[in-house]
């Protein structure tokens, strides 16, 4: 069904409103990935959270991010602490994530689609991303404690990590980087020592520790005698307090003064015979029994995180330069009334929209065991979500900061934190250099972009409609180009290889964005009769992954004709979609 159109001269702003109701494109999104069976059910959750990202927790977001965590290193007697002290707004913000959100919804019993889920972080990251990093490493701690842990370990901290109650439950985090081994994990210098049974002490220095008052931590060091590089790390579980209940030896020496992301603290840390228990083995025969190898399956879900972060940066831009377009008034006309300013606001609601689908694609394929098909493209899908959703969110922030003009670069209004977080998802769980490596990693180990190419076929062929042939044959030319792409840097070496990888993985992320795209504009002619997602498909194509003669200067205009459609998401007439 269809559910616009948005009436944004009807807001005075972003905050106070549903943010689940006003995104119809987000609601079409669950109608496709969502089990028809559970989708009466999500529904229901989706309208609570969307009201409490929208409102209270939205609102909150702008006093922590002028009133952020600090630290307090030693307590009135000199002993020290290591306290990190939060605003009252920022533990009722953690709280309503922790006791409403799909952590409550699991603690109940109920099963969580990792759509749904990617749901809920999409909208939580609209309000801020820094309490998205705060509240989301959890799951992916609960995960490795549960699978690698022994069970005695198992028992002490899964009751926490999944408990129902805030008041109750051990937050996660994950501490990496240090200061000589940012993305070259291989130099890490933190040594582990056996002390009894499955006890171990760390000592070292991490250099980026976001949530850092976390109250399970997990980490990597290197055991003694353990071989140097990547063979010879393991992975340990830090817990906040030790076995007897005394402080850990996690020495917090200052929390960084971050552009952006204030509300999550990111410090500094040392591990002082700091109590640990061992997660992997660095001696194991097969690869699994790495530390690294485990880490960086919690890491491929906390780059999809931070790629759903990206995405609700750019939501929020969207929405604010969309509301404020509607009530300024410049030359006698509305904002968006002014032929820039739509074309401006069109092009952001397609990268917003042309993102979403390879985020939600992603999520589709996570947690899919079993399914060979579905662990390559989730492998391949991630990384090139990250590369595109961040440096996307950079984008639209800038763009919607520029529509308010001044007012836009005050911080009293919303887009000047919108724009300083975002350059943070650029840099979280690897900067986009990194991303682009990562996503040739996983075509020349695993042949991922063999079931990514099939994918994206499956999704042409579904776009078999006669209004979006034109788009189809143009997607389809740059899929065969992408194939071509590949089999030359396979045969190139290795210094070209990595000269091309940005340019590999942007050509391979426009043309999933474009596939995935008229795949969803044929479902909704199928479904609703409306053309209004096959604009979006056929302006992004047209846009992306065609030549433009002049310049673009030409006598097409799209970008006026369709504001309505794209933008307010009002329904669009088959017959009244442009043919290029």
């Amino acid at each position: 069904m269809s559910y616009g159109p948005v009436e944004y001269e009807r807001f005075d702003s972003a905050i106070g409103l549903n943010w689940y109701l006003t995104d119809p494109n987000l609601r079409s999104l669950m109608d496709i990935y969502l089990p028809p069976q559970r989708r009466a059910w999500a529904e229901e959750h989706l309208v609570r959270w969307g009201a409490l990202c929208g409102q209270s927790i939205a609102r909150r977001s702008e006093v922590v991010d002028k009133s952020p965590p600090r630290l307090e290193r030693y307590d009135p007697w000199g002993r020290e602490v290591c306290q990190v002290v939060h605003h009252p707004d920022n533990l009722a913000n953690k709280r309503d994530v922790w006791e409403q959100g799909p952590h409550a919804l699991q603690a109940r019993g109920e099963e969580v689609p990792p759509v749904l889920g990617g749901a809920f972080t999409y909208m939580l990251s609209q309000a801020d991303t820094g309490l998205v990093c705060a509240t989301g490493m959890t799951g992916g701690v609960a995960d490795l404690v549960a699978r690698f842990a022994p069970p005695d370990v198992k028992a002490r901290f899964l009751p926490h990590l999944l408990s129902p109650s805030f008041d109750e439950g051990w937050d996660g985090a994950m501490f990496m980087t240090e200061l000589e081994g940012g993305s070259d994990l291989s130099r890490i210098a933190t040594t582990a020592r056996p002390l009894d049974g499955d006890r171990w002490l760390l000592n070292g220095s991490k250099w980026f520790c976001s949530n850092v008052d976390a109250r399970a931590i997990v980490t990597l060091a290197r055991p003694e005698g353990a071989p140097e590089g990547l063979k010879g790390i393991a992975l340990f579980l830090v817990p906040a307090l030790r076995a007897d209940g005394t402080r850990n030896g996690i020495v917090i020496k200052r929390i960084k003064d971050k552009l952006g992301t204030r509300s999550v603290p990111t410090a500094e840390v040392d591990f002082v015979d700091a109590e640990a228990y061992i997660l992997s083995s660095p001696r194991g025969e097969s690869s699994e029994a790495r530390g690294l190898n485990r880490m960086m399956s919690m890491v491929n879900g906390s780059r999809l995180g931070v790629a759903n972060m990206a995405l609700g940066i750019m939501r929020r831009s969207f929405l604010e330069a969309a509301i404020y377009a509607a009530h300024r008034r410049a030359f006698g006309r509305r904002l968006d009334e002014l032929p820039l300013v739509r074309e401006t606001l069109v092009d952001m609601a397609l990268d917003l929209e042309a993102a979403a689908a390879l985020v939600f694609e992603a999520y589709s394929h996570s947690g899919r065991r079993g399914d060979e098909e579905s662990r390559r493209l989730y492998r391949i899908l991630v990384p090139l979500a990250k590369f595109r959703a961040a440096r996307r969110g950079v984008e639209l922030a800038s763009q919607g900061l520029e529509i308010m003009g001044g007012n836009g670069y005050i911080e009293n209004f919303p887009m000047a934190r919108q724009l300083r977080d975002a350059q943070c998802h650029t840099i979280w769980e690897g900067t986009e250099n990194i991303i682009a490596l990562d996503v040739w990693r996983a075509i020349a180990r695993e042949g991922a972009h063999e079931a990514l190419f099939a994918r994206l076929e499956t999704a042409l062929e579904r776009a078999d409609h006669s209004l979006l042939e034109r788009p189809r044959q143009v997607a389809a030319g740059a899929l065969a180009q992408a194939r071509e792409a590949v089999s030359f840097l396979a045969a190139a070496d290795d210094e070209l290889r990595q000269l091309h990888a940005r340019r590999l993985s942007s050509l391979l992320a426009d043309v999933s964005q474009a596939a995935l795209l008229l795949e969803e504009a044929a479902h909704e002619l199928e479904r609703d009769g409306s053309a209004r997602k096959a604009a979006v498909a056929g302006l992004f194509v047209r846009r992306r992954l065609q030549s433009a003669p002049l310049g673009g200067i030409d006598d097409d205009r799209s970008a006026l004709r369709l504001f309505p459609a794209v933008v307010r998401y009002e329904p669009l007439e088959p017959a009244a979609l442009p043919t290029y």
